[in-house]
């Protein structure tokens, strides 16, 4: 029995939830986000969302916390919006942006430049004396979770020093390297 999928997701004002044919679409005031669905039966009822499966198969037992779940998240988007926070820990490792493209230098011959989608906006932050921060924010959180993959991706936290673009808050297990 799925704890999660029984339980109903509230719409909050300005939220729009349309299902057709299997597609549920989702407006708020920040975008538009469609998903497809297959299995499960998705209803609108009195402000929730409630998410039923037909039967007790192993496929539709699988999926009915998933869907939740994702409505949640696509309901969550467009109404507050996801936002991921990067820190660059690093010497001489530098981010910054114009428009769309983010450049990094972190410590190899050239900067990476990376084209992001036009969804997610970008906005980098540089104190002195402090890490630079690279923050993303968007409706859409799978596109925000897989461009913070991405740029993590370009050079992960290693263990000795814990160098590396991290997310904020992350705690990075360190070892201890050799003693003489």
């Amino acid at each position: 029995m799925s704890r999660i999928g029984n339980n109903p997701v509230a719409i909050p004002e300005g939220v729009t939830v349309d299902i057709k044919d299997n597609v549920v679409t989702v407006k708020g005031k920040l975008g538009e986000l469609t998903q497809n669905f297959d299995t499960i039966e998705i209803k609108v009822e009195d402000g929730n969302v409630m998410v039923t499966r037909s039967s007790d198969s192993k496929d539709q037992k699988a999926k009915h916390g998933l869907y939740r779940s994702l409505m949640h998240n696509m309901i969550e988007g467009v109404s507050k919006g996801w936002t991921k926070e990067l820190e660059l820990v690093g010497v001489g490792y530098r981010a910054s942006n114009q428009g769309q493209k983010l450049d990094l230098a972190l410590g190899f011959s050239h900067n990476i430049i990376l084209d992001v989608a036009p969804e997610v906006k970008i906005e980098t932050i540089s104190e002195k004396g402090k890490n630079p921060i690279v923050k993303l924010t968007s409706f859409d959180k799978q596109l925000v979770g897989q461009v913070a993959a991405k740029i993590r991706g370009f050079r992960k936290p290693e263990p000795y020093k814990g160098k590396g673009v991290k997310f904020v808050g992350e705690e990075i297990r360190r070892k201890a390297g050799k003693s003489a």
